[in-house]
């Protein structure tokens, strides 16, 4: 596991061990960033359920401003602080061990607004996402022209409408799917 592209392109990744954890493979890393394009300089993102950091390092490298790395495993946030040390990020990032439910709370209480929303949890019960995605409604603390991406099974089918969120594109990479979601207008 690398960094794509950006100012860490090629930088080597730890993983936590286990199945908990299943980084994002490179191919579907590398195709979300091309259809996101550009990151704003300005842009704030939540990596919701960091795992090995992978992904809130790639906005970093690609020029983000500052990424929030939520994660209630000990393991993961010993290897995404590891990888953030390693990548030189440190400074640019927040690492929080908590629930993704009780960290959206608490960023509604900070007043802080995400540009971008990754979201891969390890695993989908019933509604899970959907419980998620009300929280982050409720709390307000997507950007207005900010985007929710959702890694999830490609068996996984999830509503074209979730509370404020509307579906704007849906991705397939091999067993995995990228669902998106902007706010409605």
């Amino acid at each position: 596991m690398r960094v794509i592209s950006g100012l860490r392109k090629g930088h080597r990744l730890k993983s936590p061990k286990g199945m908990n954890v299943r980084p994002t493979e490179d191919k579907t890393k590398e195709s979300l960033f091309n259809i996101l394009g550009h990151i704003d300089e300005d842009s704030i993102i939540l990596d919701g359920f960091g795992g090995s950091g992978s992904m809130g390092i790639e906005f970093l490298s690609r020029g983000a401003k500052l990424c929030y790395f939520v994660d209630n495993s000990m393991d993961s946030i010993n290897i995404i602080k590891e990888n953030l040390a390693h990548t030189k990020f440190t400074d640019r990032s927040f690492v929080i061990k908590s629930d993704i439910i009780v960290s959206i709370r608490n960023f509604r209480d900070k007043k802080l607004e995400f540009n971008y929303i990754y979201l891969d949890p390890p695993f989908f019960k019933e509604g899970f996402i959907q419980n998620i995605l009300e929280k982050v409604n409720e709390a307000n603390i997507l950007a207005e022209n900010g985007l929710i991406i959702i890694e999830h099974e490609k068996e996984l089918e999830l509503e074209e409408i979730l509370y404020s969120f509307e579906k704007t594109d849906l991705r397939r990479y091999g067993s995995k799917s990228l669902s998106f979601y902007r706010k409605r207008q």
